[in-house]
């Protein structure tokens, strides 16, 4: 899967897109295959950052996403394969695939 990927504090022109492992949910998680998600202010601040939540170099910034559910983890019971979704996460949103 492809990931935006901050590597280094830095304007949004300093992230990198990046070849990743497909993401496999652990027991209790969905993944969900990423169509859309949301770009706010608090994500330009984060990756320079200058904001309260500052995540440890490197990772995949975004927190509001909509999807489709691709994988179940086990004792998943509520969400099936093809469910439509939308997620806020505290950072992984901008890539194709994430746990939740």
């Amino acid at each position: 899967m492809k990931a935006v990927v901050c590597k280094a504090w830095g304007l949004p022109e300093t992230l990198i897109i990046e070849e990743l492992p497909d993401v496999v949910p652990k027991a209790g998680e969905v993944m969900i295959d990423i169509f859309a998600a949301g770009v706010n202010f608090p994500d330009v601040l984060i990756i320079q950052n200058k904001y309260q939540f500052k995540p440890e170099l490197p990772f995949i910034p975004g927190n509001e996403l909509a999807g489709v559910v691709g994988a179940i983890g086990d004792g998943v019971t509520k969400f099936k394969r093809g469910d439509r979704v939308f997620a806020f996460v505290p950072q992984g949103a901008f890539a194709q695939q994430i746990a939740v």
